[in-house]
């Protein structure tokens, strides 16, 4: 197993995850409109969940003798707040973040069995929240 590179991979989704924090705050108060109240809602609950998965990155960091990063991933500013721009913007961080998990998984498997199951795992998840954003653009594009 080299821990260096799933170190390397790990802080990878800890940046991912911390810029979900950010990101999906930031989104929580910027919309506006009829849905305003339960999209609000849901994007704290996203901002809550970053913040786990981030924290739980960095547990692995940690526990394999790593430092978790003190950066981001970019989050850049777009200004554009519609709801169906800041849906596809949560879209595109979402597909990151899985994209982060799959190389997690590659560099993991057959070699480690709790870090093989914690990246299904969070795979899982963030495939969930992929098909409830895409839900929620459907009929918006």
């Amino acid at each position: 197993m080299n821990s260096k590179k799933i170190i390397e991979s790990l802080n990878e989704i800890y940046k991912i995850e911390l810029a979900g924090v950010i990101r999906y705050t930031h989104y929580a108060l910027m919309i506006v409109g009829p849905n305003r109240i339960p999209l609000v809602a849901w994007m704290r609950e996203q901002a809550k969940e970053s913040l786990m998965h981030a924290d739980m990155a960095g547990e692995h960091i940690t526990g394999l003798d790593g430092h978790p990063s003190i950066e981001t991933a970019n989050v850049v500013e777009t200004n554009k707040h519609s709801v169906v721009e800041i849906l596809n913007e949560a879209l595109e961080h979402e597909k990151l973040a899985v994209d982060g998990y799959y190389d997690l998984l590659e560099l993991v498997k057959d070699k480690s069995v709790y870090l093989e199951e914690y990246a299904r795992g969070m795979i899982g998840t963030e495939e969930i929240h992929l098909t409830e954003v895409k839900k929620m653009l459907r009929d918006q594009n």
